[in-house]
């Protein structure tokens, strides 16, 4: 029976933390940190940063968890995903159901919490992540999609300050989401068999891995150039450009030990490198904003 499996308690905890892996938090946390920071011109109140966070804890567990809900039947014939807490029955549907809706309650509750805009916007802010796992159905602009899910961090962190959104904000949430776009891109190279196979949408199947390579980069350049753009717009010091070179040295890194003819590369460790990206960004853009 789907989730009989003898786990409860802190072992049912883990098994949803894995099944939305937590760890990944690494990713969108830091740039809504460098939002919140941007946006207050230095370190915000402690009170505000707690309810940010929460509020991206709450967003993306949901987000996470309805994806791999959506993508269940996928999943289930997918060799690389075969331990999923989900998919193995560790954790069955009502309970994935339950999750998501605990965590929307998070984030709702923190959302009400800040600004008061950012309740009035939240349905905004949802819409991207519930749509996603259906984009991959249709179009292989599904990377997009993703990315403006992942730019409601930044600007969301923003907004929660200032209650405004500025020209700085929303180039930043863009190279945010082109940044994130172009990850995925990558990443979906591994599937483009299984893909084209089940009838899914990515530019990997699209345009073929060589193109799908090229087009990653592209975005990844139009990233750092918004990265750029941003330090430029807020008059940030050498600290913070100090911060978009080595997040831009990781991403050329990258690039450089992948190919169309050798992915192997592109493993668990290969994932977790690319969140240095919004470390280094947001640690600088710290360091530069107190040194004013």
């Amino acid at each position: 029976m789907e989730g009989s499996g003898a786990v409860n308690g802190l072992g049912k905890l883990k098994a949803h933390l894995d099944n939305i892996a937590f760890s990944h938090s690494v990713f969108a946390l830091p740039f809504a940190y460098m939002g919140a920071v941007l946006a207050s011109g230095g370190l915000p109140p402690w009170r505000d940063l707690f309810w940010i966070t929460l509020a991206m804890v709450g967003a993306r567990s949901s987000a996470l968890a309805i994806n791999n809900l959506v993508d269940l039947k996928y999943d289930r014939i997918h060799p690389r995903f075969t331990k999923r807490p989900l998919v193995s029955g560790v954790i069955a549907r009502w309970e994935a159901v339950t999750f998501i809706v605990g965590s929307l309650a998070v984030f709702l509750l923190a959302a009400s919490r800040l600004h008061p805009v950012c309740l009035r916007l939240a349905p905004l802010a949802i819409v991207p992540f519930v749509i996603y796992p259906y984009m991959k159905r249709i179009s292989w602009t599904c990377h997009l999609v993703l990315g403006l899910a992942l730019a409601c961090a930044p600007v969301g962190a923003w907004l929660a300050v200032r209650g405004d959104i500025s020209l700085a904000a929303i180039v930043l949430g863009t190279a945010v989401a082109i940044w994130i776009a172009g990850f995925d891109v990558i990443y979906g190279c591994l599937d483009v068999d299984f893909d084209r196979a089940q009838g899914l949408h990515s530019m990997p199947v699209r345009f073929g891995i060589d193109q799908a390579l090229v087009l990653a980069k592209l975005m990844h350049s139009l990233s750092i150039s918004g990265f750029i753009a941003v330090g430029v717009m807020l008059g940030l010091g050498w600290p913070y450009f100090t911060g978009v070179l080595l997040a831009a040295g990781v991403l050329v890194y990258q690039h450089t030990i992948v190919s169309a003819r050798n992915l192997s590369a592109v493993t668990q460790k290969y994932f977790m490198r690319n969140g240095l990206v919004s470390i280094f960004v947001f640690l600088f853009t710290l360091i530069s904003l107190e040194l004013r």
